[in-house]
């Protein structure tokens, strides 16, 4: 997409246009942060340094705390790879690596949120009636796709749609056209919660329409994550916002004290106007994302703008997510029933916590690979997986199904580059076919199966997706849309390179150093 010029239209802007420099990361509210959470590292340390020079029996000490932790460690509920990552930090740095590991465990500085959440899912299921009638539709059984639903209920209210039109976008422009043209129509209400927001032409030109939208009397509501205060956004942004008539907020905004709680990002995409459209997908409100920055050569981006019942569950997920940081929360008015739109196929859409013990992401993939007959053709921008994903997309290979992935060409993050190519060759072995992306970088979140399921949302194959940020998504089953998600699966697949033994065997050095060493802290990635 090329930037217009010499147009009419408005692009307003909060902040002036120098960029982001080093300059105000180190002198700004980030560099301030930073160096308190140093202090407090040093601190650590120099108590560490104390124990040597005070305690001669210090090695024998270390020994028997060394032997406790590794068995407390492995007495832990985690993910094994997880637990070797700890395993190695604790015999590196014993008393700081334990500290640490203590800190996670006891979930210091998150109890609040945890409650808070677990507190606002639980008094907001009965919000969103389940109607069993989907459920039992004959195609939905013979799927299974009643048994993922009743599963994914565990974790919050889930219903399944059926009245729902679903139109997917092949790339980030396509949705931002549409979604300025639906912004455009709100008469009552916009819900906007982005993992990021960075100030340039895209952002610019929703932000008027928010604006102008206000003026009429709508309730504009805008949340984005808090680590946009590091280097995109100043930390009175929501004042600023909130002086056009904006309400706005950071969520999990970064304070100078060490908390799991900053573990936990809010990486959902989630647009609701009206209570009648919603958008979901994994493009942020930043210029890269519509190809007009351009950082990693071409962005390839997806996003589903949903019409119908099913818009009813992205306004819940909006206003949990809006009401942890409310005294009062408000629920009943904006969650009257969305109108039905004649279309075919059922919709369910559906979110993961970091904060409860379902790892709903992964296993919705899980469940998507282990009843394909056919095809589950992916797109992700990250592969770090774990030992249950990876044997799913092994599994699924080796007995017939056709696994293949498109991954970046160009990355925006070299060591998760490096970590993704540590598992090509077993995937490659298992008949797991991998293709990278020659124009640039994939930021899509797609999972497409056997010309009647998929998925289109926020959820990455890595570590962070599927364990620590908050994320969203709309699972799909047999609805019109699914064979354009096909369509753009070939049509993207055209452009890309094969990964084969040969091309692993001449990976560059650095990514099988990188990837070797790094592969140590996967589970922190």
């Amino acid at each position: 997409m090329v930037r217009p010029a010499d147009t009419d239209e408005k692009v307003t802007r909060l902040l002036s246009r120098r960029k982001h420099g080093i300059f105000r990361a180190v002198f700004g509210r980030a560099g301030l942060i930073l160096v308190l959470f140093v202090l407090q590292l040093l601190l650590i340390m120099s108590l560490y340094e104390r124990l040597e020079e005070l305690f001669a029996m210090l090695s024998l000490f270390m020994a028997v705390f060394f032997i406790s932790m590794v068995i407390y460690l492995f007495g832990c509920e985690m993910d094994y790879s997880a637990k070797l990552t700890w395993l190695w930090a604790i015999m590196m740095f014993p008393v700081p690596g334990s500290v640490l590991l203590f800190i996670v465990r006891r979930n210091i500085g998150h109890g609040k949120i945890k409650n808070r959440v677990e507190h606002l899912i639980d008094s907001t299921k009965r919000l969103l009636p389940y109607d069993e009638t989907a459920l039992n539709e004959p195609e939905v059984k013979a799927s299974c796709t009643d048994a993922l639903c009743r599963y994914a209920s565990k974790s919050g209210c889930f219903p399944l749609y059926a009245n729902t039109g679903v139109k997917y976008f092949p790339l980030g422009e396509d949705k931002f056209a549409a979604m300025l043209t639906e912004l455009e129509k709100a008469e009552r209400f916009i819900f906007m919660e982005y993992f990021i927001i960075d100030e340039g032409y895209m952002w610019g030109r929703v932000l008027s329409i928010l604006a102008e939208k206000v003026k009429q009397g709508v309730d504009v509501r805008v949340m984005y994550d808090g680590m946009c205060e590091i280097s995109l956004l100043p930390h009175n942004y929501p004042k600023r916002m909130g002086k056009l008539g904006i309400k706005c907020k950071a969520f999990s905004p970064i304070m100078p004290f060490i908390s799991t709680q900053y573990n936990y990002r809010d990486h959902r995409k989630i647009l609701v106007i009206d209570g009648r459209t919603a958008f979901t997908g994994g493009v942020n409100l930043a210029d890269e994302y519509i190809n007009i920055a351009s950082r990693f050569g071409h962005w390839k981006d997806t996003a589903v703008m949903l019409k119908g019942e099913a818009v009813r569950s992205f306004t819940l997920m909006f206003l949990q997510m809006w009401n942890i940081s409310e005294r009062v929360p408000e629920w009943d008015e904006f969650l009257e029933p969305s109108p039905p739109v004649s279309a075919k196929g059922w919709v369910m859409p559906y979110s993961d916590s970091p904060l409860d013990d379902e790892k709903l992401g992964e296993n919705v993939y899980i469940d998507i690979l282990s009843r394909a007959s056919r095809y589950v053709h992916i797109m992700t921008p990250y592969l770090i997986l774990d030992g249950e994903l990876e044997a799913a997309l092994r599994f699924a290979a080796e007995r017939g199904v056709d696994v293949s992935i498109i991954l970046p060409g160009i990355p925006d993050k070299k060591g998760a580059y490096a970590l993704a190519k540590k598992h090509y060759k077993t995937l490659v072995n298992s008949g797991v076919k991998l293709y990278e992306y020659t124009p640039g970088f994939v930021h899509a979140k797609v999972f497409v199966s056997d010309d009647e399921k998929a998925v289109v949302g926020t959820i990455n194959l890595d570590y962070r997706s599927l364990y620590h940020h908050f994320e969203c998504a709309a699972y799909m089953f047999r609805t019109d849309c699914i064979p354009d998600i096909e369509r753009d699966f070939q049509e993207t697949l055209s452009k890309c390179r094969v990964v084969t033994p040969e091309t692993i065997k001449k990976e560059k050095l650095f990514y099988r150093v990188a990837g070797a060493f790094l592969k140590i802290f996967a589970p922190l990635m």
